[in-house]
């Protein structure tokens, strides 16, 4: 006799859960949606500007990296800025291949005339953090590898420029950008600079609700339940929102001002639920002493520039998504300034 597997946990129609320890992440909300969530493939040639591809970094473990390259432009330096790419998902949810991000992040990629590079990261709760953090920072690793020839990617060893590396997040991602920078401060990385960090709507919080949290309507793409339940599934076991991953600025992380980091740009959306905790980060970042700017999207919502139906529709959302973008560039230029 077979027995039914039972359904445990249910995400939002984001993710389900069943006392086998199996995990769909098939969207079950509306149709409508459902296009954002689909993979889409590599491209080598250029389309609308941006060519791709999936590179395997690690042959033992199969991670890998998936690669955005812009069309050569006459204005373009001889190489580009590297962005290293964390996606978000409540590290439970989403890849980097996802429409959501391909859409934003070539958008990106034209635009402020970089080479992008996004790491796929194991999901919880299969894998528990720190896995992503963990597979986050082997990016980093590989990357430097790269530039010192150990291993080889010619978009990158052609087109990138291993002295302007900038670490970039959405929502959880932008919790891996934190970790991976402070991890990063301890180690030699020699042919490769870290010049930045770009937390975006960083999923910082406190198990206590913040009034922003209270306050704040709930959006597709971020609601109090699914803040609550990835975390739950995705922090370690008996850990709570508190801990340092989720909470940096938090008296059980380690204290920002011992923490070797670039200068970062903290950037946020008026409307997101975890904005008072998002704001408490920046507000810590400098009290202690670092390099770090705001930059706020007045109005918006949490990752409203993923929300690729929103940047179809609204003009309104579309401006803003490309204020983000110019905001970007902006930083990783004032950095290149600030360094040469």
């Amino acid at each position: 006799m077979i027995k039914e597997r039972k359904l445990v946990e249910d995400v939002s129609g984001w993710l389900q859960v069943y006392d086998d320890g199996s995990v769909v992440r098939t969207w079950t909300g509306p149709p409508e949606i459902k296009f954002v969530t689909q993979p889409v493939p590599p491209h080598d040639e250029f389309v609308d500007g941006v060519a791709t591809k999936d590179v395997v970094t690690d042959e033992s473990s199969g991670k890998r990296v998936r690669i955005y390259l812009p069309e050569k432009d006459l204005e373009d330096d001889d190489k580009l800025p590297i962005l290293l790419h964390f996606h978000g998902g409540g590290f439970c949810i989403s890849q980097t291949d996802w429409f959501m991000y391909h859409n934003f992040y070539s958008r990106l990629t034209r635009t402020a005339r970089v080479v992008c590079v996004s790491v796929y990261l194991r999901l919880a709760p299969e894998n528990r953090l720190p896995a992503a953090i963990d597979d986050a920072f082997a990016g980093l690793l590989w990357l430097q590898s790269v530039s010192k020839g150990d291993s080889h990617e010619p978009w990158l060893e052609n087109h990138g420029d291993f002295n302007r590396v900038f670490l970039i997040g959405d929502s959880s991602g932008g919790n891996v950008v934190h970790q991976v920078a402070a991890r990063a401060g301890n180690v030699e990385l020699n042919t490769l600079k870290l010049a930045g960090g770009i937390p975006i709507h960083p999923g910082f919080v406190r198990s206590e609700r913040s009034k922003s949290e209270l306050e704040k309507p709930e959006s597709t793409m971020l609601t109090l339940e699914m803040m609550d339940k990835l975390l739950s599934l995705g922090l370690p076991v008996g850990s709570n929102k508190d801990h340092p991953i989720t909470c940096p600025m938090g008296a059980g992380a380690p204290p920002l001002h011992g923490l070797n980091l670039p200068a970062f740009l903290v950037c946020l959306a008026e409307m997101d639920l975890m904005l008072d905790t998002q704001t408490e980060y920046y507000e810590a970042m400098k009290k202690a002493n670092k390099e770090v700017e705001l930059f706020m999207n007045e109005g918006m919502p949490h990752s409203f520039y993923l929300n690729a139906v929103a940047m179809e529709n609204d003009t309104s959302v579309a401006a803003h998504a490309d204020n983000l973008i110019y905001k970007i560039k902006e930083f990783i230029a004032s950095q290149t300034l600030n360094s040469s």
